[in-house]
């Protein structure tokens, strides 16, 4: 059955090559093109197939994927000479998985229109390893009836898919969910750098933060539970939060340890406690950052539990236990 897919993967980097390496695992029809001979090789080595350019890579598949670096990329192997766009057949999908901005995808998207043919956007979530192991995040947008058509492939080169919505929902998730975990890179390797200098082993920073906010994370804990349900009495208070941060900024102006991050962040709480927001939580810098953004005063969040995120509880003991 596998074998009756017959797919075209374009672009053989770093995440493409195992993505492509797991569908031929699959047992299905890969076809490859990639500019570094190598990359070729690889693919090659695997059991999947090389053309000579984009065109023919997509010539007779039911899907196309683009894995590629940036949107001049993208478009060039789209809509350039020998593009996929010759030879995509009316009922074949093309799906890009590379992180543009969405504008871009838009783009792409109106000339696929104008020609006809059909487009996913499904950028990926997760890092070369989870590539490897097949485990990607894929943040697919587009018809429904396309997404069911690349759902074989989604399902082999990730874990999970989720629905982002019409076309060009995926490049912008990935966009926000990406602006977030680089920019958490930066602030965890200040606090580490700061722990080090402060003379914290990264040992025991670890076994701290592992067990607290700064390692389990706002989204899942604090944002749910306090700002997200319109709860702004304070958990932990902004004042606090000020105060504590600026503690944090001067241990580390005493330990000669840069930390760019944590100074721009003390910014948002001095905004929100000239904003007399100083004795509400911590999470109330969020309608602060939305109101400069000009966004309207009530959040469009409905919980889907009303129930608790408490990964702090302790477990009640049984009679038994």
């Amino acid at each position: 059955m596998a074998q009756e897919k017959r797919i075209g993967f374009v672009g053989l980097g770093t995440m493409g090559l195992p993505m492509a390496e797991n569908l031929v695992s699959a047992g299905f029809r890969v076809t490859g093109f990639d500019l570094a001979p190598r990359a070729c090789q690889a693919l090659s080595a695997s059991g999947g197939s090389i053309a000579a350019s984009a065109a023919a890579a997509a010539d007779g598949a039911d899907i196309v994927i683009a894995m590629l670096p940036n949107a001049s990329h993208v478009r060039g192997a789209l809509l350039g000479p020998l593009g996929i766009s010759d030879t995509l057949g009316k009922d074949a999908v093309f799906i890009n998985m590379s992180t543009i901005l969405p504008q871009e995808t838009d783009a792409l998207a109106a000339d696929m229109k104008a020609r006809g043919l059909r487009m996913l956007d499904a950028p990926v979530g997760r890092s070369a390893i989870e590539a490897r192991r097949g485990a990607l995040l894929i943040l697919a947008s587009g018809e429904p009836e396309n997404i069911r058509k690349a759902q074989f492939a989604f399902d082999v080169m990730g874990s999970q898919t989720v629905d982002c919505g019409a076309l060009g929902g995926g490049s912008r998730a990935k966009i926000v969910n990406n602006f977030m975990g680089i920019s958490l890179n930066a602030l965890t390797a200040e606090a580490l750098t700061l722990a080090e200098a402060a003379g914290i082993t990264i040992e025991l920073a670890l076994d701290v933060m592992r067990g607290t906010i700064a390692g389990l994370g706002h989204m899942s804990i604090t944002y749910p539970n306090k700002v997200l349900r319109g709860d702004l009495s304070a958990g932990f208070q902004v004042d606090l939060a000020h105060k504590d941060l600026g503690l944090a900024i001067e241990l580390a102006a005493r330990n000669h340890v840069p930390v760019f991050m944590g100074a721009a962040a003390l910014q948002s709480y001095s905004v929100a406690r000239s904003l007399g927001r100083g004795a509400q939580d911590y999470t109330a810098i969020y309608p602060v950052i939305r109101e400069l953004a000009g966004l309207p005063a009530e959040i469009p969040y409905k919980p889907t539990s009303q129930q608790e995120v408490d990964p702090f509880s302790k477990p009640r003991k049984t009679a038994a236990g």
